[in-house]
């Protein structure tokens, strides 16, 4: 069965499936075939929020992650045969993070060298500054081992990216994070020792932002040698939110430690009608081209739906720089969001790895007799497991057992930029209730008591990810709109700076106690 979000009532799959009438043609002779049209990489490969994606070819495989910031499981893993269709398949720390840090998870690279994958990342030391570190895997799927940091400066280290200089010396490039100081950015480079995983000798300076278009900092290395050169793509300027300026960069030089040209065509890489600030991705080569996995911004959807994984192609012109068509992404939006909509039913062993929760706060959950129990939290907005969103317009419903609900226990569904900014529709003792929560303060909008339903389903609507109304159902069948004193509630203030917003699945209340969830659906809209 999968519930109908526009009447609330419960229909069957098949009731769902439109076929075209059929039709009827007169006999002909065959058509010749058609000789297929070239396959163009240009895409969104990774839709919704992946920013900072990193790729590897491993063995004939490639390989993908992206930035995890504030939500586990932390770098999730994608494999692909063709650069186009990806399977989420695991992650780096599907379940404990490292014990050295706890936020900010940035910025992954994965690197395979002789049967042994490795996965440099940005994190934050527990009450400390921003480290790159290492894990390593004998498989690229893991299970990985955590090395702990290389490199922890006092502004701040991120963007780590390990690679061979020209005399065959592993180094890592890396970003110091001076823009977090009002100071400049330098991108730094120093030999690792292969046997400790830790940095030797003395650092280099490669270059820093001084070009104009690069504003405050330069960051995002990945470097890739090219005939006679090093080539390091990278960004410049403000990355995320609203007013970001984003641009991809390059620049080369003949031996790893320079001295480093930069690109006169810089940037290389900017906006067009359909992507807001693109920058900071990894080369990959297939068949002889060349491709760059970024992130940017979907202009219809921006910082709601987050930094989105595109795959940009690129050729070397005749003066030896890469060049990208329209100096833009050349991906379309998605012609059919529908593709990415959501029926969880929750009939599997256990949650499926497209669902999430705050970093460092898994929750505990079991799936039993189709049912999703979740355990209950006081802390913040309570637990949460949630799923990523894919446009910025959309519509989103859950099913509780509320009838079970134990006293002082709420269950229900909210859009959430993080623990502390969302907005929830949730019920318990005998009330519906909504949620305002800004900077941590939660005040209750409205509410509605409630009175002989046993299950009760709760939907969102989005427009344009900035205003949205709530609803109910307490007989599967007719919807109730919450009481507002205006058609929707602002919710501008939910997207953190670097984040997309977040559907969740919400049980607040002491940790003795659960709530049960029946169902979730998405319907993307464009």
């Amino acid at each position: 069965m999968s519930f109908d979000l526009q009447s609330g009532a419960l229909a069957s799959d098949d009731a769902l499936i439109f076929n075209a009438p059929e039709t009827t043609t007169p006999s002909a002779a065959p058509a010749a075939p058609l000789a297929p049209a070239p396959l163009r990489y240009d895409r969104l490969v990774l839709p919704g929020d992946f920013p900072d994606p990193t790729i590897a070819c491993i063995d004939g495989v490639y390989w993908a992650s992206a930035t995890s910031a504030e939500w586990g499981a932390v770098f999730p893993l994608f494999k692909s045969h063709d650069l186009v269709n990806w399977e989420l398949v695991s992650h780096v720390f599907p379940d404990r993070l490292p014990a050295w840090c706890d936020s900010n998870f940035w910025a992954p690279e994965i690197f395979h060298e002789n049967g042994k994958t490795y996965v440099y990342y940005t994190a934050r030391k527990k009450g400390g500054v921003l480290s790159v570190a290492v894990a390593s895997a004998d498989r690229p799927e893991g299970p990985y081992t955590d090395h702990g940091p290389l490199v922890g400066e006092q502004a701040g280290s991120i963007d780590g990216f390990p690679i061979r200089d020209e005399h065959g010396v592993l180094h890592l490039v890396w970003k110091n994070d001076g823009n977090s100081r009002g100071e400049e950015t330098p991108i730094w480079a120093q030999r690792i020792n292969e046997k400790t995983l830790k940095l030797t000798g003395k650092r280099v300076e490669l270059f820093r932002n001084d070009a104009p278009w690069e504003g405050t900092l330069v960051e995002g290395s990945a470097i890739v040698r090219h005939l006679d050169y090093f080539y390091m793509f990278y960004a410049g300027n403000a990355c995320c939110g609203k007013y970001c300026t984003y641009a991809g960069g390059v620049a080369r030089a003949r031996s790893l430690m320079g001295p480093w040209e930069k690109c006169p065509q810089n940037p290389i890489l900017t906006d067009n009608a359909t992507w807001k600030c693109p920058g900071h991705g990894t080369v990959a080569e297939k068949d002889g081209r060349w491709f760059l996995l970024h992130h940017a911004y979907h202009v219809n959807s921006h910082e709601f739906v987050g930094r989105q994984g595109i795959l940009s192609e690129f050729r070397w012109n005749a003066e030896g720089w890469p060049e990208f068509e329209n100096n833009s992404p050349q991906a379309e939006a998605l012609t059919d969001v529908t593709t990415l909509n959501v029926d969880e039913h929750f009939g599997g062993p256990e949650l499926d790895l497209n669902w999430l929760w705050p970093v460092g706060h898994k929750p505990e959950t079991e799936l039993r007799n189709e049912q999703l129990h979740l355990t209950a939290s006081a802390q913040r907005l309570g637990s949460i497991v949630a799923r990523r969103t894919y446009a910025a317009t959309y519509k989103a419903a859950t099913t509780i057992d509320f009838a079970a609900l134990p006293p002082g226990t709420f269950g229900g569904i909210g859009a959430i930029g993080d623990p502390y900014n969302a907005l929830a529709l949730v019920a318990g003792d005998g009330v519906l209730q909504l949620w305002h929560v800004k900077s941590g303060k939660r005040n209750v909008v409205t509410q509605v008591w409630l009175e002989g339903c046993d299950t009760l389903t709760l939907r969102i609507e989005a427009w344009g990810g900035q205003r949205y109304r709530f609803a109910y159902s307490t007989d599967g069948a007719t919807w109730q709109p919450m009481p507002l004193d205006s058609f929707a509630i602002n919710g501008t203030y939910l997207p953190p700076w670097d984040r997309g917003i977040r559907l969740g699945l919400i049980a607040y209340g002491d940790e003795s106690t659960s709530v049960a969830f029946n169902h979730f659906a998405l319907r993307n809209q464009r």
